[in-house]
């Protein structure tokens, strides 16, 4: 495959800014893989399409408030800080990215704050856009962690040109969201409120968690035509005992297994074993997975709608079928659905 059949013609309108009042009444395209039907719904019909037995995996990654703004030391420029992980907690290490990076360089200070009462040091390089911070702050960790969140924001995607509001604090997570650790939420999952998994509970649908700590890696521009050349961002994943044994006890039922998200996909894919079964996973993932590819474990998935060229994009094309998901993707361009982590979502089944 090559990075321009991916391409396609995405109008700033349909690029969704907010989500649906209600997570789960966003519309919902239903795409039949052995008939190649295409059908349309709201995304609480999903529950006419599975049964006791069948198994939904969520990704249960919590995104931390990682947009900053701050000032540099004597200029006061305003410099724009993207938290990306903590390397070191006894001595308050970060990696983070930061613009414009030509601006920072090593020893620079950077405060935070009305009052510049958080401050934080570069002491290294780390890309062309990266940093690491050391935060001058004297008290518990746990102190520190909080007095930083505090200072941050919601970190939307780049597609989505707006500055973050108070309410993307609760809008932008999943209701089940519990292990902190992603700065991209895993958008599927964002369509799915309480009440809707208390029914799904009751038709006997039984929920799993892996945990993926997304990161900005999905947004990543490809630079290469040939995909087989593209390499991903690593990621880090948990793959539980408690998923592994559901899971396969699904699929030896011959239930199904509901992927929901491209990063669970992913994740699944990972810790994939021998006669389509799991295996308990821990640590990082860099796969990049394009058509054609044969999935083993997950029978069906949940998926919003990817932009033109992304990763994302791809990995729902492998899953269902590279001809009838751009044709689902004409579709959905044609009958105005909303793309992005606060958009529309399709079910890919059969």
């Amino acid at each position: 495959m090559k990075l321009s059949q991916f391409k396609f013609n995405l109008p700033d309108e349909l690029i969704a800014s907010h989500p649906t009042p209600n997570r789960d009444d966003a519309r919902l395209m239903i795409v039949n893989r052995k008939t190649g039907e295409i059908s349309h719904h709201i995304f609480s019909d999903i529950l006419g399409y599975y049964n006791d037995g069948d198994v939904m995996v969520f990704n249960d990654t919590r995104v931390f408030p990682a947009l900053l703004y701050g000032n540099k030391e004597k200029t006061g420029a305003r410099i724009e800080v993207f938290l990306l992980r903590e390397l070191n907690a006894d001595n308050k290490l970060w990696d983070v990215l930061v613009e414009p990076a030509r601006k920072i360089r090593i020893g620079n200070k950077l405060y935070f704050g009305d009052d510049d009462s958080m401050v934080a040091e570069v002491i290294d390089n780390t890309t062309s856009r990266g940093r690491t911070l050391r935060f001058l702050y004297d008290g518990p960790h746990d102190k520190f962690k909080a007095d930083l969140y505090a200072l941050g924001m919601t970190p939307l995607p780049p597609y989505i040109t707006r500055e973050p509001e108070a309410c993307d604090a609760e809008d932008y997570q999943c209701i089940f969201a519990d292990k902190e650790g992603a700065v991209v939420a895993p958008a599927a999952g964002l369509h799915f409120s309480r009440g809707l998994l208390t029914r799904l509970q009751i038709n006997g649908v039984k929920k799993a968690f892996v945990t993926v700590h997304s990161g900005l890696g999905a947004f990543r521009e490809i630079d290469v035509e040939d995909l087989t050349k593209h390499r991903m961002d690593s990621e880090q994943m948990i793959a539980s005992p408690e998923l592994v044994e559901t899971v396969n006890h699904a699929r030896d039922e011959n239930h199904r297994v509901v992927a929901v998200g491209t990063s669970v996909l992913r994740a699944i894919v990972t810790a994939e074993s021998m006669g389509g079964h799991m295996k308990t996973y821990d640590g990082w993932t860099n796969r990049f997975i394009f058509p054609p590819y044969d999935f083993t474990v997950a029978t069906d998935l949940i998926t919003n709608f990817h932009m033109p060229y992304s990763t994302m994009l791809m990995m729902v094309a492998a899953f269902g079928g590279y001809e009838l998901v751009m044709k689902a993707y004409e579709t959905a361009l044609k009958e105005k659905y909303r793309f992005g982590c606060y958009g529309d979502a399709m079910l890919i089944i059969g």
